[in-house]
């Protein structure tokens, strides 16, 4: 995979981790990786970024947007902790991103406050959290129909059985 160079120069340390391979081997939305949405995601923010009218941290923003799922389980697994996994894997991946990179207030923001307007009571107050609350809608959304559309043409096709 190729990154976009501004994810390397702030995050390779982040890509390169024991988390974020391990992440490799959970599935996020529809076929993808956890880690191929953090990347995704932090590559549209970036984008989102270079367009936005204000001053945008980008060492942050693509720390925070490489972070914001950083919960380190499987969420398809049939485990009672997992069972509110839309509400709850902000924090998990917040003590997790917390415990191996020690992120700034900004980071915190976004990864705590990204599942936005799921959890009400957390609204992004950080220019960069705006950002990664909206795109990281955008990504999740496309990759899910990404998905369903894959699944229903492999029905219609009579390759698998989804």
């Amino acid at each position: 995979m190729q990154y976009n160079k501004v994810l390397w120069d702030y995050g390779s340390d982040i890509l390169t981790s024991p988390g974020m391979q391990f992440e490799k081997t959970l599935v996020q939305h529809g076929d993808m990786s956890v880690y191929d949405h953090s990347v995704f995601v932090a590559e549209r923010c970036v984008a989102v970024a270079r367009k936005w009218p204000g001053r945008v941290d980008m060492r942050r923003l693509v720390r925070g947007a490489l972070l914001h799922d950083y919960f380190l389980y499987d969420w398809h697994e049939d485990d009672d902790s997992h069972r509110l996994h839309g509400y709850t894997h902000a924090i998990r991946a917040l003590r997790n991103a917390k415990r191996d990179f020690g992120i700034g207030e900004i980071e915190e923001d976004m990864i705590r406050c990204h599942m936005f307007p799921l959890n009400i009571s957390c609204c992004p107050r950080t220019t960069e959290g705006r950002i990664l609350c909206f795109v990281d809608k955008v990504c999740a959304t496309y990759e899910t129909a990404r998905g369903f559309k894959a699944a229903l043409k492999r029905r219609v096709l009579g390759h698998g059985t989804d």
